[in-house]
């Protein structure tokens, strides 16, 4: 695919809509409302790459209120023509139909392989890949079960939801608190699982979230991975002008500064 003239694919990842609780996340959506109202006149693209929100379940025929700001943005966005891909992360992998349905936006929930301007990237959203999270990795397991899932289904909402966003807070395998440290380069999993990858194909470019800590580490020749940081403590995204990727930092005035 080839990105046309003056227009970029934009990236961001984990905002975590809802925690710790609506009031305290709404300062924050509101911040991410104006980034992507700050991209519709250049954006050809847009990657959400999982964790929007800090807790997704759909059931037939309800889905979690609130988030209006931003479902009401991407609707706009996509409406006006730009393609929006969303992958889902950990707390919003429960997600299936509705993104497609309401707002024509694919939902994936594995990495993808894409190409723009002859640049290969992998992009997803992160969770489970690479030697580590192994704590993670058990309990997704049972998560993504038809049968789990089945089960919570008969949970009344007001219930069931109450439930996963106190766990999804609480315990540190979901909420990934106690693993937000910067690893080194040799040993951050992801960079690892992007060494990987490069074993059996190239690709200019590794894109995740889920580790909340925007880094740029370089595992093969011409190969980078990127983690695009978070939109709770940095504020940070990616963008790729036709050319080059940049990981960048949106702050409150309306500015975009390299990192």
């Amino acid at each position: 695919m080839q990105i046309p003239q003056g227009k970029k694919i934009y990236f961001s990842s984990d905002n975590h809509l809802g925690a710790p609780t609506q009031a305290e996340s709404l300062p924050r959506e509101k911040i991410f409302v104006k980034w992507l109202d700050s991209i519709k006149d250049d954006a050809d693209v847009i990657f959400l790459l999982g964790d929007l929100f800090d807790f997704w379940f759909e059931y037939k025929k309800v889905v979690p209120k609130g988030f209006v700001r931003t479902l009401g943005k991407l609707a706009e966005l996509r409406d006006s023509g730009i393609q929006i891909y969303f992958f889902v992360g950990n707390h919003d992998l429960w997600m299936h139909d509705y993104f497609e349905k309401e707002l024509n936006i694919p939902v994936y929930h594995e990495p993808k392989a894409f190409v723009f301007n002859n640049k290969h990237f992998f992009i997803g959203h992160g969770d489970g890949k690479g030697p580590g999270d192994k704590g993670y990795k058990r309990m997704k397991k049972v998560f993504t079960s038809p049968f789990f899932q089945w089960l919570f289904r008969w949970v009344h909402p007001d219930i069931g939801v109450r439930v996963a966003q106190h766990l999804s807070v609480k315990n540190k395998l979901i909420s990934g608190d106690d693993d937000k440290h910067f690893l080194g380069e040799e040993k951050e999993w992801l960079a690892q699982y992007a060494k990987r990858k490069l074993e059996k194909e190239h690709y200019d470019y590794f894109i995740f979230g889920h580790r909340h800590l925007p880094m740029e580490i370089n595992v093969g020749e011409n190969s980078m991975y990127y983690n695009l940081g978070d939109w709770i403590n940095h504020y940070t995204y990616g963008v790729f002008d036709g050319e080059k990727f940049e990981l960048k930092e949106f702050n409150v005035d309306n500015n975009s500064i390299n990192l």
